[in-house]
């Protein structure tokens, strides 16, 4: 009985193609685009995590001034780090592997009619190694380069590109505001993060050529540190919280006055901003599923409309209510679910042309492509039995005097 209650279903979905398609796009465009949406979404979280891992699962950043985003009161003047907080950190803290002080700013690199407006990074070698950064040609720093701020420079891909094009920059001069700087080496590319930054963006400096040169000041913006291996993060931070409180002589009742973030909280953080924001989209592209489930009572309830003496005849030569109330539930629920089936497809095919657009893993979640499918098939038993009891509740008298 169900199988040609299916079979019917099938002839008369297909005796109006063009409407029954119109009927389920919204079940189409609602089961893609959450599919698309999570696709997506899960493939970026997934990415996040990779970069974070290729920084080290155990750097963490010490910054000055508390984190607003975990509800720090606002600071008018932040006390900044120096030389020395890095090499207290180095020297002092066992479980410190290498502690790297970085200072940033932005300013315009210029070599012969090229520029380009870039980061400007002060440090040592200690952050070449600490963030994993790989020479592609030349050489880090010396050194004497280091201790005396000779203004000598290492640049990023991008600002290879923009300035040099393909050539090697190495030997060459460029200029940094008033500040004439030597290259002496060329980074690997580590291309754009996640969110589409540009990690190549840059031009590092001897940490002193920087203060002295571009900063004017003695200040160091970050303190960029790995942890030896088998220690854990929490431990670390920990000790590093400690170690901070007493080298800035805060006391007991006092807040910090600065913050540790370790990768796995960068991490944590940046997936839970995607979750929110796939989330988001994914609950506004459900709403077409809604759409779409009106969208087949209503032409269902032409159809029983249309129908009437067919119903009429069914039930005056011995067809049950119940007969009849299966064969308009069965139309539905399986115009839901071919909805819902070209949905599962098309938001597969969008889901792997958004994640190869933004250069994320092509990540589909197999639970939320069965959630999705699910849905569609509750949608038609939804929407689809009310027009199904109508058609089952026809007088046959009155259906068969219908024209």
């Amino acid at each position: 009985m169900i199988w040609e209650a299916v079979k019917l279903a099938v002839q008369a979905i297909f005796r109006n193609a063009l409407r029954s398609f119109l009927t389920v796009l919204g079940i189409v465009i609602g089961v893609s685009a959450v599919i698309a949406m999570v696709t997506v979404g899960q493939g970026s979280t997934e990415q996040v995590t990779a970069d974070v891992e290729k920084l080290g699962t155990n750097v963490l950043m010490v910054m000055p001034g508390q984190d607003a985003m975990q509800g720090g009161p606002a600071t008018t003047a932040i006390q900044q780090f120096n030389i020395r907080d890095n090499e207290a950190l180095q020297e002092q803290l066992a479980i410190v592997d290498i502690s790297a002080p970085l200072s940033f700013s932005r300013a315009r690199a210029v070599f012969g009619n090229e520029n380009r407006r870039t980061d400007i990074i002060g440090t040592d070698n200690r952050y070449f190694e600490a963030a994993r950064w790989e020479v592609a040609i030349g050489r880090v720093f010396e050194p004497s380069e280091i201790q005396s701020g000779k203004p000598v420079c290492v640049l990023g891909e991008t600002v290879r590109k923009s300035l040099f094009g393909y050539a090697d920059p190495v030997g060459e001069t460029i200029r940094i505001k008033t500040l004439s700087c030597t290259v002496i080496g060329l980074l690997q590319s580590k291309g754009a993060s996640t969110f589409g930054s540009d990690q190549d963006d840059f031009v590092i400096m001897p940490i002193k050529a920087f203060q002295r040169r571009i900063a004017g000041n003695t200040d160091v913006s970050t303190l960029y540190l790995s942890v030896h291996e088998g220690v854990s993060t929490d431990r670390a931070k920990e000790e590093i919280e400690r170690f901070m409180r007493e080298i800035r002589h805060i006391g007991a009742n006092e807040d910090d006055d600065f913050t540790v973030m370790d990768m796995k909280q960068i991490s944590t953080m940046l997936s839970g901003i995607t979750d929110i924001l796939t989330g988001l989209l994914s609950a506004v592209a459900a709403v077409s599923l809604l759409v779409g489930g009106i969208g087949i009572m209503n032409i269902m309830l032409v159809s029983v409309t249309e129908r009437t003496r067919e119903i009429g005849i069914r039930l005056a030569i011995g067809a049950q209510a119940r007969q009849v109330l299966t064969q308009f539930l069965v139309e539905a629920i399986v115009l839901s679910l071919i909805g819902g089936l070209i949905g599962v497809v098309l938001g597969l095919v969008l889901g792997f042309v958004g994640a190869q657009m933004l250069a994320v893993p092509f990540a589909p979640e197999p639970g939320v492509v069965l959630l999705a499918f699910a849905f569609s098939f509750a949608v038609g038993v939804i929407f689809g039995y009310f027009p199904a009891r109508r058609a089952a509740n026809l007088d046959p008298i009155e259906a068969l005097r219908r024209e």
